[in-house]
This record gives structure tokens, sequence and C-alpha cells, in this order.
């Protein structure tokens, strides 16, 4: 019977089997492949689709829960704050004085600024037996005491340990008339119009005229314990806008909301919105518009706090809703916060749709693959009669591939591979033989390129060098031939001054002037050759700190600054010391620094900045840099920049830069210029370097100032 089973089972199968699958083994494995994809994944997105939404809305509620509790806090803290500053009133020094003095005015003036400082809507003071003395509102008779009223219902806490008051507050409902009792001026907020509201109970009221207030009455004692007074404070929540506001202030703040979404408060008198910032309609206020019947029955009815959503006059909220009650425990109204459901479930629609995009990429995904899988299984023979066709058409670099099959089909494939590698492996390795060819034939060209180069370099030095040789004797020459007249003109200045003695006196002034000349020229002649030949002229070396520089060569150019609208910004890192000589440090720095503020005639950024430096052969020394806003260098000013007698000032001579180079070179170092954009900012105007040695280079030949002034 057993054999009779297993032979059942395969006929079974064939049977319930579509003929479409049962003629193809690749119909077959795609079957086989696909099936699971086509009902277990979308079995899972189902139930992952169902979570996501439950806990994405128990999200809210919990967000909604929390605004609920903050919103009732604050609500507390306010009715606290309503008792305390009534107690606070009733056992003040001023308010005991008036009674005992029975000065009404006094007393009037008392509550009127304790009113507005504690920002109650009214504040009462009444006989023991309920008559009316005085109030924040009301003027009184002739003999200080008013008119008396209706004994108004007052409930006085007391201790009896210690025979004083608590300070205590509630929530009160009160008809029109036991407010207007209280506080006439309050009659235009008690009466509020009902508007006809969506889902709200059936009703055949058209307006509200009670009152919710928040109330404290607290006995004013005398020293004995004998109650002297009454005392009632009030806030009335009828259309209290300031307060419904600032409690949504506090609940939402700006920002605390995503998504566009809004969030409101409101208190309810019954199941009647008698302050919100619920709009109706653009700037008009849900005031007087109705709790649905099913807030109101689960609320007020039942006494359970709502946390769900709910349609709020014009649209659905996230809502909480718990009950307000008096001093006897009966719900007389609601409290209420809530935001704008529409953003979240737009974001929640679109994370479902997110999961669904995903679940169906993957089931894309992994179809793919189990049908490539598949393909790898039945392809080895299709995939060898491809690949020698593409080979006879020319394509030697067509290959069967990796086959799993491990049968006599598989290993004519792999073979067929290997001889196709081994006819490839030969002509690869002619082609690296031609390569490499190339590339010897590319470094020997390079090679003689770069001798080239530096024979040109040569040249250009030697060129540099006889530039420099007929610069000396020009400089050697014109100093020879001014320092004779300098000499002479000197002399005859003195013989004058002599000869004249006393009579010079009128003349004193234009004397010392030609004196300042002669001995500017005889500067300029000292300078020229100092230039020409720095070997013979070079200063004392020191270790000079180029932060210090920088402030002395701002000093002595302040001048400048101070009538240029220029913004100096500077970054001292050097800690190590440049060997210069201070003078010629000093000069370099005043020529750049002339040079950058001359490059800004409108005003502009002025960087300093000090830095250590180590240069390619591990000497150390510092980086001084001078930028500026400017127009920058053009081509043509960076090619010639350090030649001498270039210039592209009107009034300039050309060989501050040229001696700047000088200057600096001699001890080793030296000087680049160029644009911001070169070394990648976005930035105008131009910096110029000045590399220094820590332990300078001594001083042999100006052959390297020439180096930049080809």
């Amino acid at each position: 019977m057993g054999d009779s089973l297993t032979q059942t089972r395969p006929a079974l199968l064939a049977r319930l089997t579509p003929a479409w699958i049962s003629r193809s083994i690749r119909n077959k494995l795609l079957a086989i492949a696909l099936l699971p994809l086509l009902v277990v994944l979308p079995l899972l997105l189902a139930a992952l689709l169902a979570w996501g939404a439950a806990a994405y809305d128990r999200l809210l509620i919990t967000k909604v829960q929390s605004d609920l509790a903050v919103a009732r806090g604050y609500f507390g803290q306010v009715l606290a704050e309503v008792g305390s500053g009534t107690r606070a009133i009733a056992t003040s020094h001023e308010l005991h004085i008036a009674l005992k003095r029975g000065d009404i005015a006094r007393m009037q003036a008392h509550l009127a600024r304790e009113q507005r400082q504690l920002g109650f809507d009214f504040i009462n003071l009444y006989a023991p037996d309920g008559r009316l003395i005085t109030a924040n509102w009301r003027a009184t008779g002739a003999h200080g005491i008013a008119d008396p009223v209706q004994p108004i219902p007052m409930t006085i806490q007391t201790d009896t340990n210690t025979r004083s008051n608590r300070t205590q507050a509630s929530v009160a409902l009160l008809d029109a008339a036991a407010l207007l009792a209280m506080a006439p001026n309050l009659a235009p907020r008690i009466h509020i119009p009902l508007v006809a509201t969506r889902g709200a109970a059936p009703t055949e009221r058209t307006f509200e005229n009670r009152a919710m207030v928040m109330l404290s009455t607290i006995a004013v004692r005398g020293e004995g314990g004998q109650t002297l007074a009454l005392l009632r404070g009030g806030v009335l929540l009828n259309q209290n806008l300031p307060l419904i506001d600032h409690i949504n202030r506090i609940v939402y703040p700006d920002g605390s909301l995503p998504l566009g979404s809004i969030g409101t408060a409101t208190l309810f008198m019954d199941d009647v919105r008698i302050t919100t910032n619920v709009r109706l309609f653009q700037d008009r206020r849900a005031i007087g518009t109705r709790v649905s019947q099913a807030v109101r029955d689960a609320v007020l009815g039942r006494g359970s706090t709502w946390l769900d959503r709910a349609f709020v006059v014009n649209d659905w909220y996230v809502s909480a809703y718990e009950p307000l009650m008096d001093a006897t425990g009966e719900r007389i109204g609601m409290l209420y916060v809530g935001y704008l459901e529409e953003p979240f479930r737009l974001v929640k629609y679109a994370m479902l749709a997110i999961i669904v995009a995903i679940f169906l990429l993957v089931m894309v995904l992994a179809a793919l693959f189990s049908l490539r899988w598949a393909r790898s299984i039945f392809k080895p023979l299709e995939l060898m009669n491809r690949t020698i066709g593409q080979v006879e058409t020319g394509n030697a670099g067509a290959r069967v591939g990796p086959v799993e099959a491990d049968d006599e089909v598989g290993a004519l494939a792999n073979h067929l591979d290997q001889l196709l590698d081994v006819i490839d492996e030969k002509t690869q390795a002619l082609q690296h033989w031609a390569d490499a060819l190339d590339a010897k034939v590319v470094e020997r060209t390079r090679d003689l390129a770069a001798s080239n180069a530096a024979l040109q370099q040569a040249q250009r030095q030697l060129v540099k060098s006889e530039k420099l040789a007929a610069i000396g004797q020009i400089a050697a020459s014109v100093a020879h031939e001014i320092n004779n007249p300098i000499a002479v003109i000197q002399g005859n200045l003195d013989l004058m001054r002599d000869a004249l003695g006393d009579h010079a006196a009128p003349v004193a002034a234009e004397l010392r002037l030609l004196d300042q000349q002669v001995d500017r020229m005889r500067l300029i002649v000292t300078q020229l050759l100092q230039y020409a030949r720095p070997t013979e002229y070079a200063g004392y070396v020191d270790a000079v700190d180029v932060n210090r520089g920088i402030d002395d060569a701002l000093l002595l150019v302040g001048h400048l600054l101070a009538h240029a609208r220029i913004v100096v910004q500077r970054h001292a890192g050097a800690a190590g010391q440049a060997g210069i000589n201070r003078q010629e440090l000093q000069q370099v720095l005043i020529n750049l620094l002339t040079n950058a503020l001359q490059a800004m005639p409108d005003g502009g950024a002025l960087w300093l900045r000090t830095d250590d430096h180590v240069d390619a052969q591990g000497r150390t020394g510092v980086v001084l840099e001078v930028g500026d806003s400017g127009a920058g260098l053009d081509a043509q000013a960076r090619e010639r920049l350090f030649r001498p007698f270039f210039t592209t000032k009107t009034n300039g001579n050309g060989l501050g830069l040229w001696i700047s180079i000088g200057l600096v070179e001699r001890y080793g170092g030296s000087i680049r210029g160029e644009n911001w954009r070169d070394r990648g900012l976005d930035r105008p105007g131009a910096v110029f370097t000045v590399t220094l040695l820590c332990d300078p280079v001594p001083p042999q030949s100006r052959d390297g100032a020439l180096a930049l002034a080809d």
C-alpha cells in the first residue's frame, strides 16, 4: 500500500500542475522561486502596515495626552494664583489699616491697584453679613458703606488649628444675576450667542448667559481671629482670550508642531466654547460653537478623558478633553487641547506608501534574482553556442563564463573558456610589449624635455647675472657722479652759513630745507649702492619676532590707515623668529603694506598672517602674508612684478618690490605674489607671501633677486 501511495503522489502533482509549467524546466524553476514572493511577502506587508498605522496613531495620542497635562498644570497654576492673590490682599497691612479707619477711598484705591497687578476681573469687599462694602468698579455712599445688596452665599475655608484662611480657589458656574451682582461691568462678556455646530447635541437654546469663573473668597480676620470682612476675587473665563492664548503658547510654542500643523486650546462651559483660539473662519474665533455629542457624553456624561481624533468646528483634530469640576465635584465644563490632524495623516499615508514601495522593490529584486539563478541552471549550452558565434564574428573577448553545472556540459564549457583564454593571453602579451615600448619613448622624451628646461634655466640665470652686473655698474657710476655735486652743494651751504653769520637768520628755514634735501640725495645714493651690491651693505642679522615687526610696521603706516575705510584682520600663528636685519624687514613690510593700502582706495579688508614654516630642505622658518581686497594682479603684472622700474601706479618708480625681494633674498628668503583666487578662495585682491629662515643663508650675490626679475 505504501508503494502505491508513493506512486500516486507524482501523478497527482502532474495533474494539478498547469501544462505551461510542466513542459518547461525554466517555468518550473520560476514557479518554485516566485511562489513565496507572491504569497508570503504580501501577508507580511499587510501585517506591517496595520502595525505601523496603529503605532503612529498611538504616538499622536500620547503627544496630545502630554499636551493636556501641560495645559492642566498651567490652568491649575492660574487657579492657585487666584487663591493666593486673594489671600495676600486679605492679609495685607494696607487693607487692615483702611478697615480699621473705615477709609473707603483708601480701600477702593488699594483694591484697584491690586486688581491691576494680579489681573483679576473683580475684587470685592463684603461685610460679614454679605453686604457690599466696596468694589473696584463701584463708588460708595457718603458714609463710606455702599447700599446693602442681596447677601451672596460664601464658603470660607478655615483651619481650626490656626484660624487662618487657606489659599483656595475653585471654578464656579454662576448665572448672570450672580455675576452681575459682583461685577456689572462684565455683562458684555457673558452673553454668548450659540452657533449651530455639526454633530452637537440638539438644543433649543439660542444663547448662553451663564458665567464660568475662577473664584476665591477669603475672610479678613482681626488680631483676635474675628471676621472683619469677606474678600472675594475672581477671573471670568467667558471670552477670556489672553488666558486661552497664553495656554496655547505654553502648550504649542512656535515651531513645536512639525509639518505645518496648528495647535489649539479651548475652555468649555458645559458643551459651549466660551473662550478658544479655534477659528470659525478667517479671524473670527469659534466662541459659541459646541462640542460634538460623542465627546459631551464621554466627558461631561461619564466623566472620562477623551483622547482620540475629533471633529472640531470645521476640521479633524487629534484632541484631548477632560472635565472641569466646581468645588462640589460637579462637572461644569471642559478643558481642551489638540492639533490639526491632516498634516500627520498625510505623513502617515506617505510612510505607508514608502513601506509598500520598499516591499514592491524587494519583491521585484527578489524576482529578478530568482530569474537569474534559474537561468544559470539551464543556460550553459545556450551560452556555449552564443560564445562560439561571437568569436567567429570577431569578438575575441566573448566567454561562456562560470557554469555551476559539474557534469560533462559544464566541463566542456570551462574547457572552451580556457582555450579562449590562452589565445587572449598571447594577444595581451604582444599588446603589453607594445605598450612598454611606447612608455619608454614617452619617458625618454620627458627626460630630454627636462634637460632642455634646465639648459634654458641656466641661460636665464646667466642673463640675470649680466643684468645685475650692468645695474651695479650703472648704480656705482650714478652714485659717483651724484656724490661730487652733492659735496659741492653741501660745502657751499656751509660756507654761506659761516659767511653770513647772523645775517643768515631770515633764510634759516630755507637753508635747513636744503640740508634735508642734500641728506635725502645722499640716502638715495647709499640705497642705490646697497641694492646694487647687497653683500657690501648687508645689515646685522637679528632674531626678529615677525609678529612684533608687523605691529611696528602698522604703527608706521597708521597715518594711511587713519584716512581709509579698511578693516585689518590678523592671525599671529608664528612662534619662531626670523634671521634678518630688523630695519630691513621693517622696510619690506612697510613697502608691502603701502602697496596693499594703495590697491584699496575705496576701502576694503587687509589680511595679515604669520605662521611657522619648514622648507623642502627641512630648514625651519616663518611665513608672513600681506593680502588685500583690491583689484588683484593681472597676467602682465604677475609676469613683471619684481622687475626694476615696473609699476602700475602713475606716481611710482617701480623699485619697491625689486628692493624688497633683494633685501629678503640676501638672507635666503623669498617673496611670492599671487591672487587669492589662485589659491582656490572666492575672494578679490592679491596676497604677497614672504618666507624667511630662522638661520639665514649668508649673503653672497643678488642673483636670487633677479630670479623673479628677468
